[in-house]
């Protein structure tokens, strides 16, 4: 894929990974829309990322499918097409089942699995039109399970088997699906604040670069599921 002036979706764009990757292709003369529940941090992402012509912040819930119908709408209207879609949005928590609340559960499975089915089911016809490509960012919790994480596993191997089949469906209209899937990374993910303690982890301008080598990767050839995690995970609290 040619980068420059194609149009790419990120939702959870306004910090984290959404937020890098939303950097990386816009470096690469890419138009980028970036969603998010919340103004105010739409509004400090796009401080970030500089007010351009290539740039548009629409809020939306992912969990509900009109709002992600009106973000591409608000994209069609403003640039005439779509190429490129990452499902990035999700939530975690953490407990042993049997002190998860039903609204923690809900949440988790609302945004991080339904909310990737929103969001390509609002996307999939404009990605036909443009033979485009759709990720799914998962994590290596969809493959590694541990305590305390029944409802962020449960989302997050569904996440995967979800992408995996959708991929199957999509690639005979030149579709290109990927799950990326990675392990720890210097967000602000579980109430974490980015710092020199992270230096350790993947950064979010890393999952960036693997989004471009994905697109320029040669047509003939799909990476649908890619693990990444951190190379020195011994580093951590050095």
């Amino acid at each position: 894929m040619e980068l420059e002036g194609k149009v790419a979706y990120i939702t959870g764009g306004s910090k984290g990974i959404g937020l890098g990757v939303a950097k990386s292709l816009l470096e690469k003369g890419m138009k980028v829309a970036i969603s998010g529940r919340n103004q105010k941090s739409l509004n400090e992402a796009l401080e970030v990322l500089g007010y351009s012509d290539n740039v548009m912040a629409v809020v939306s819930d992912v969990t509900q499918y009109a709002d992600e119908e009106e973000v591409v709408r608000a994209i069609t209207a403003r640039w005439g097409k779509l190429d490129v879609v990452l499902a990035n949005a999700g939530v975690g928590h953490f407990s042993p089942i049997d002190t998860m609340t039903f609204d923690q559960w809900h949440q988790m499975i609302n945004t991080n699995l339904t909310g990737a089915f929103n969001t390509l089911k609002a996307t999939v016809e404009l990605l036909r039109q443009s033979k485009g490509y759709y990720m799914t960012l998962a994590s290596l919790a969809g493959t590694n399970f541990f305590a305390q994480g029944a409802g962020y596993n449960a989302t997050k191997f569904g996440v995967v088997g979800f992408t995996q089949a959708a991929m199957l469906d999509l690639r005979k209209y030149d579709i290109k699906v990927t799950t990326i899937m990675p392990g720890s990374v210097a967000t602000y993910f579980n109430g974490n604040e980015p710092s020199e303690k992270d230096a350790w982890k993947i950064q979010p301008g890393d999952i960036g670069k693997l989004v471009v080598d994905l697109l320029t990767m040669h047509p003939r050839t799909l990476p649908s599921k890619i693990e990444v995690r951190p190379s020195r995970p011994d580093l951590k609290g050095n």
